[in-house]
């Protein structure tokens, strides 16, 4: 009984393997809430309404400002942005945020641009680090089941 139990675990644990997008299993807002240092942007998403939008197929990339980030706008921004009658601005601001496609950093060049989901264009460069509109990616690559994570260390703004 154990022995037949062990191998259909098996088989099964085998057979979903394939079913996870490159074998991660967790989409990009379970990954943020995961990683501990993105509670203002998991906040942000939430009070915009695009939870389910980022729990989607995608494949999105995201470059996701961290906690730190957001604390160094100008003090009561992140605050005045959370508040219901501003939802707008800070769609715009986190949809500025992703590039439909999953974009990895071997993916970039100097000088490239994105066209956000918002609309508008983000600048990357890579030439003595990455950037992206001026803000460093500190941390890239971050894989998850429907698309990647690129953390960086400023709130970039739609021009």
């Amino acid at each position: 009984m154990f022995r037949r139990t062990y191998l259909a675990l098996t088989a099964a644990t085998f057979l979903a393997g394939p079913a996870l997008a490159g074998g991660h299993s967790k989409d990009i807002v379970d990954t943020a809430v995961d990683a501990g240092s993105f509670t203002t942007l998991v906040a942000a998403v939430q009070a915009a309404g695009l939870v389910d939008t980022l729990k989607g197929d995608g494949p999105f990339t995201v470059f996701a400002p961290t906690d730190e980030a957001f604390a160094a706008l100008p003090e009561g921004t992140v605050e005045d942005l959370l508040k219901p009658e501003n939802k707008d601005k800070l769609t715009a601001i986190l949809t500025y945020h992703v590039v439909p496609g999953k974009v990895m950093s071997g993916d970039l060049s100097n000088n490239m641009m994105a066209t956000t989901v918002q609309g508008g264009d983000v600048t990357i460069m890579t030439e003595g680090g990455v950037t992206v509109d001026g803000a460093n990616v500190v941390t890239a690559d971050i894989e998850a089941s429907n698309g990647v994570i690129h953390v960086i260390d400023g709130v970039i703004m739609p021009k």
